[in-house]
């Protein structure tokens, strides 16, 4: 972790391992290195969801809330068909809802049909999924955000949320499962009619970076698009080169819409409005830089990007390690107020935290997050 100017507003490199004593944990009851993977743990199972679970022939994986959420929550149902394996529990698994053609990117859903004679189902998912699609059910699986807490073992604490949901349901079903940190899967990416088009036109190649400016709270999470074109006019200048930045934006009230603006001296500028998320899937993996506020699409350009080169989330209010995917090339900058919510395990809305100033994404200054991004992309640790 190093300090940033000005102060109060720090990074947080994506490998970071953090030890159990420097934040607020929950111990998760057993040392997850000392038990063979499938063997029971020295805790009561939930007899209850062992039980219906075992006797389900199918799996239905629905999320209807927000695509953070969701993308987060993934490493819960890769738990369970991690259970199920163990077990040798034949299912057949599919999903449904918004989010089911990113889901199926992740191969979770690669299982072999299975027919049963009862076709007893489980539904695994959010709230809202679960409402829509668990009729009918012998279980269902809520996976809240809110719910699990920073686990620790072995010494370390493990505080992204891929990691909460994964560790609380091997807590739940009683086996030590195969996962291991990072526990959020990654998702399969490929070409398309986007992506080829602007290769085709030469938006891809060079120096690309892609500033994420959609949000579901834009009063809080904006870091505005004329900071992201300061951005990366100091960091293209750094690197005595033209770079293409890719502006995305969640406005879709008139579809989908792509537009160019007047070249600037270090900058082309290309906005992306209501853009599918699957269509960005395919095209985060050409960009050499994603910066992003705290929110779904930052994850999941983690989520589809090269292990090589770096996502970086901005942190105004929540907790930095809580809301981040946990793989190794997903950073954060985050201010003082990110990272005591960070240390106590904490959320200014769930717990009704007023912070000390108003904190908003001006709290980065578009120079210091430069030249972080120019140490990541140098192959430098900040």
């Amino acid at each position: 972790m190093t300090a940033l100017a000005p102060a109060g507003i720090r990074f947080h490199h994506g490998s970071l391992i953090i030890p159990a004593g420097a934040v607020h944990t929950t111990p998760l009851g057993y040392d997850r290195a000392s038990v063979p993977v499938g063997a029971p743990l020295p805790l009561a199972a939930s007899a209850e969801l062992v039980h219906r679970l075992s006797r389900c022939g199918e799996i239905v994986v629905a999320f209807e809330g927000k695509l953070g959420d969701t993308l987060l929550a993934l490493s819960g149902v890769r738990a369970v068909l991690d259970w199920m394996r163990l077990r040798s529990v034949r299912t057949s698994v599919r999903a449904v809802g918004p989010y089911a053609g990113l889901i199926a990117r992740t191969g979770l859903l690669a299982q072999p049909p299975v027919t049963t004679p009862h076709g007893r189902r489980a539904v695994i998912g959010d709230r809202a999924g679960i409402e829509a699609h668990g009729s009918e059910t012998v279980v269902s699986l809520v996976l809240d955000p809110a719910a699990p807490p920073c686990w620790s073992s072995d010494g370390r604490a493990h505080p992204d949320l891929p990691a909460r949901h994964y560790l609380a349901v091997e807590r739940r079903l009683g086996i030590r499962l195969p996962g291991t940190a990072p526990f959020a899967p990654t998702l399969a990416t490929g070409p398309n009619d986007l992506v080829e088009e602007l290769r085709s036109v030469g938006w891809l190649g060079g120096l690309t970076i892609a500033a994420i400016t959609a949000t579901s709270w834009p009063e809080r999470k904006d870091y505005t698009a004329q900071r992201c074109i300061a951005l990366a006019e100091q960091v293209a200048e750094a690197q005595q080169a033209q770079a293409r930045l890719l502006l995305i934006g969640g406005n879709a009230e008139d579809g989908f819409r792509v537009s160019a603006e007047a070249p600037r001296r270090h900058v082309q500028v290309l906005h992306l409005d209501g853009v599918p998320a699957e269509q960005l899937a395919d095209l985060f993996p050409h960009c050499d830089l994603i910066v992003g506020n705290d929110t779904g699409l930052t994850h999941l350009a983690a989520m589809t990007h090269s292990p090589e080169r770096p996502v970086i989330g901005l942190y105004a209010r929540h907790s930095h390690s809580k809301w981040r995917t946990g793989l190794p090339h997903h950073h954060a900058v985050a201010t003082d107020l990110s990272d005591r919510m960070h240390q106590g395990d904490l959320c200014p809305v769930r717990d009704a935290i007023p912070p000390d100033v108003d904190v908003h994404m001006d709290a980065f200054p578009p120079a210091e997050l430069a030249r972080v991004c120019l140490d990541l992309l140098n192959g430098v640790r900040p």
